[in-house]
């Protein structure tokens, strides 16, 4: 029996990992073999930064949001601290973007804080955005509730659910999915 090479099937696949080698140093980029190495450690280590880069990315934030905290005052610890006990839920993205293009709600936030610290307990500012049409349809919403004795969750986005449940303690609700959240509710 004559043998078969299977010529285009390999050449296919060795152009395409050549192609992948493109642009790598001596003959990583020419010769198949050492081309195939270093695209499986390439592989590696794009799999590896990727996780690295989100690391990467909190450290600088984290940074840039203890040298805001230094300016105004107060550890980047106690700021922290002080946001949790007062209830401030931001994530460190967008207070290290405030803390860059907007220095002046950073330090109504810093002061906020530091009244947490202290034990002034401040009640978080309900959203001006909402028009009173909204305002008025909830109110009929939440009569209709009260009349028909259950109350209907299902319209309700994540972060209202959540805080209805911590109204009612409910442990471990910060974790919980929508759904999971409408059946404890229930």
């Amino acid at each position: 029996m004559t043998r078969v090479k299977g010529g285009t099937v390999s050449k296919t696949r060795r152009r395409k990992v050549l192609k992948e080698a493109k642009g790598y140093f001596g003959s990583k980029h020419r010769l198949y073999k050492t081309a195939q190495e270093q695209v499986f450690h390439s592989g590696v280590y794009a799999f590896r930064d990727r996780r690295q880069n989100k690391r990467n990315f909190r450290k600088l934030w984290i940074t840039r949001i203890n040298a805001a905290c230094r300016e105004n005052e107060i550890s980047y610890s106690k700021f922290m601290n002080g946001l949790s006990k007062a209830g401030i839920e931001i994530n460190r993205k967008m207070l290290s973007e405030m803390a860059i293009d907007n220095p002046k709600a950073f330090a109504e936030l810093v002061k906020v804080s530091k009244d947490a610290l202290n034990g002034k307990v401040t009640a978080p500012k309900k959203e001006s955005t909402s028009s009173a049409k909204e305002v008025k349809t909830e109110a009929k919403e939440t009569k209709k509730e009260e009349a028909s004795g259950k109350k209907d969750y299902s319209k309700k986005t994540l972060a209202e659910l959540k805080a209805v449940a911590k109204e009612q303690g409910v442990k471990g609700y910060s974790t919980m999915k929508k759904d999971e959240l409408l059946n404890t509710l229930k």
